[in-house]
């Protein structure tokens, strides 16, 4: 029997559409354009990977935000979501220059949350993260537990409903390691926001991703160096986040209100101090600066998916940039980078060091030319 696509076709002419879209996930760009007939933005994936295909190399020598980037509207990829589309043409081109990318999905312009499940064995956690806010007692022997499927099916046999993974109506695409994400629809002026399962901020469950906002994941007929991703049969499109799912996710803290949207994010005060000590505010590299800052703290409001490192190295080359010149002191740019690499990752200290070290070292080297407004 043919393989379905969003309802089950009545007739010949309906099930001939179902199997030549179900045919264009076989290829990359066939899968890219299968995304963007559903209103999908998406973007490519570097070759045999699952992150976004690298900016261009004046962008990278150049750090700049993706709304000042010059490479979008002429066409080009870059700065990963941000660069995400519905162009046909356009994806035809970029698909055609690398056919080997993958296709990664935008998930907040595309009205979709995903839930990601782990499939990897491993010792259960501590009762309190299993599933975060619910109470399990100590008593209860968690030996059973071995994987992500087993954290969702527990949830939901607690909330008294079906298990996610076994949903057929809605679109599940099988992971190369053996996981299964869950596609869900939810209205686009709706903000809900990623999380990690095996992090110890915001989660669902745990051995759950959530792909929300200022994310992004990976579609159907991607192959990475581990294998491809592959959508389940019966195909089907996603259908509306389910209202108890919903429920959970905005119980665990996954539902932004208007006002936590990322863009909303102010620079911390010692950040915003530290710049105008740079050139008192008016300079063009210290105003670049405080924008390249907001973005690392954007960071906070997502799990991941959001590009921390590459936002953070951004800053940091700026900054050294700025040091270079003589306009600010390497204490205090590493302070500013720091703090506001904390509020966004506080469990990423060693990493944010890393790279904010590297980062001025590498600036420094450039020196930037301050203009500074009369």
């Amino acid at each position: 029997m043919p393989l379905d696509l969003g309802t089950s076709p009545s007739d010949s002419a309906d099930r001939a559409s179902a199997d030549a879209d179900v045919a264009s996930l076989s290829t990359p760009l066939g899968a890219a354009l299968w995304c963007a007939r559903r209103g999908w933005p998406v973007h490519p994936l570097a070759p045999g990977r699952t992150t976004p295909a690298a900016d261009c190399h004046d962008c990278r020598a150049h750090s700049h935000p993706p709304e000042d980037c010059p490479c979008i509207p002429a066409g080009r990829w870059c700065h990963g979501i941000h660069c995400a589309t519905l162009d046909r043409a356009r994806i035809a081109h970029w698909w055609e220059r690398q056919p080997r990318s993958g296709v990664g999905v935008a998930c907040r312009p595309a009205g979709l949350i995903v839930i990601d499940v782990d499939p990897h064995p491993a010792a259960p956690p501590a009762h309190d993260r299993l599933l975060p806010g619910i109470h399990i007692p100590e008593s209860v022997s968690l030996s059973g537990l071995r994987n992500g499927f087993h954290s969702l099916a527990l949830l939901a046999a607690l909330r008294g409903q079906d298990d996610p993974a076994k949903d057929t109506t809605t679109l599940r695409v099988r992971t190369p390691a053996g996981g299964l994400q869950l596609w869900y629809t939810v209205p686009r002026d709706e903000v809900w926001r990623c999380s990690t399962g095996s992090g110890t901020g915001r989660a669902l469950a745990w051995q759950i991703d959530v792909r929300a906002a200022d994310g992004y994941v990976i579609a159907p007929g991607t192959t990475t160096a581990s294998g491809t991703y592959t959508a389940c049969s019966p195909v089907r499109g996603p259908v509306p986040l389910p209202g108890w799912l919903a429920a959970e996710l905005e119980r665990t803290g996954h539902r932004a209100p208007p006002s936590a949207l990322p863009a909303a994010t102010p620079v911390p005060g010692r950040a915003r101090a530290a710049v105008r000590a740079a050139e008192a505010g008016r300079a063009a590299a210290a105003r670049t600066l405080a924008t390249l800052l907001s973005a690392v703290l954007d960071c906070g409001a997502v799990a991941e998916g959001a590009g921390f490192g590459d936002r953070l190295g951004r800053a940091a080359f700026t900054a050294g940039g700025l040091v270079g010149a003589g306009r600010m002191t390497l204490a205090d740019a590493e302070h500013v980078l720091l703090d506001a690499a904390a509020q966004a990752r506080p469990d990423q200290r060693h990493r944010s060091m890393r790279i904010v070290r590297n980062g001025l070292a590498a600036g420094s080297r450039r020196p930037l030319e301050v203009k500074v407004r009369p």
